[in-house]
């Protein structure tokens, strides 16, 4: 794990305060960036998380498609902190030319990076990516439809 110390702008439980996710769904650990098109996140990967019981018992490896939901919540956090969305729910509406490029397993600090690209309405679209350190883990893109 990265010793690095860094202030972040939210915590989990500000989070919480954005987004319906909850235990044991919430991806996203802490803000550490964030304004009206980007956000920079953390998942604090501990090998405590219920899915790695099953994914795999002997050789814990983050499902791909959580790296993906947990890329979309930071993306979520962006759009939803925004005073017209506030107290909405971002609901997936789409992902394209998602890659998977390293594993990520426990103790892992997943940065989650998100930049929405266009918003119309209330649907909108963001350019994700996942690293590990400087390594991509995963990256794709993700259309998202706000709750009315």
């Amino acid at each position: 794990m990265n010793t690095q110390v860094r202030t972040y702008l939210m915590d989990q439980e500000q989070i919480k305060d954005i987004i319906p996710h909850r235990e044991p769904f919430i991806l996203v650990d802490a803000v550490e960036e964030l304004d009206e098109k980007n956000i920079k996140a953390w998942k604090f990967v501990t090998g405590d998380e219920d899915f790695f019981r099953g994914h795999f018992p002997a050789k814990p490896v983050m499902p791909g498609v959580l790296i993906i939901e947990a890329l979309a919540q930071a993306g979520a956090i962006c759009v939803l902190q925004r005073e017209e969305f506030r107290g909405k729910i971002a609901y997936f509406a789409g992902i394209d030319k998602a890659r998977f490029k390293r594993v990520v397993v426990p103790g892992d600090e997943l940065r989650l990076e998100a930049e929405l690209t266009r918003l119309r309405g209330s649907i909108g679209f963001a350019t994700a990516k996942a690293y590990v350190g400087e390594q991509l883990a995963a990256s794709a893109e993700i259309m998202f439809a706000v709750e009315k």
